[in-house]
């Protein structure tokens, strides 16, 4: 499977933004889909996931109320719908894709397939 983000961008603070992870090349519906992000000089984090159903999700709790996973499998994307955004929400934001049918994960090593990524900004 080829994954590819889009919609990030420069926001002010207290702003939304929505990022979507496109599926390609695979068979969408067998994959768990997380989003991951890096901010300059920390270590990669989770920030959500949703189960390849779409009935679960789970939430990095510095995110929870703010943002949202959604997932469209008629087109093959998952969206990440970001509110109420803040400066440390600031980072590379990256969707992947795993293969766990008893659960879905918030470890990066769960997920072997990535995206290029996408920046997002918030300013203050």
């Amino acid at each position: 499977v080829q994954l590819l983000e889009s919609g990030g961008g420069l926001v002010q603070a207290g702003g939304s933004l929505r990022l979507s992870c496109v599926a390609s090349r695979g068979p969408f519906s067998i994959y768990n889909i997380g989003w991951f992000r890096k901010a300059p000089g920390k270590e990669r984090e989770f920030v959500a996931a949703i189960s390849r159903s779409g009935s679960s999700t789970i939430y990095a709790d510095s995110v929870l109320g703010r943002l949202t996973i959604q997932s469209d499998a008629a087109k093959n994307t998952v969206f990440l719908q970001m509110n109420s955004l803040i400066p440390e929400d600031t980072a590379v934001y990256y969707c992947a894709a795993g293969i766990d049918w008893r659960t879905i994960h918030s470890t990066s090593s769960q997920y072997p397939y990535w995206g290029q990524g996408t920046q997002v900004t918030v300013s203050s």
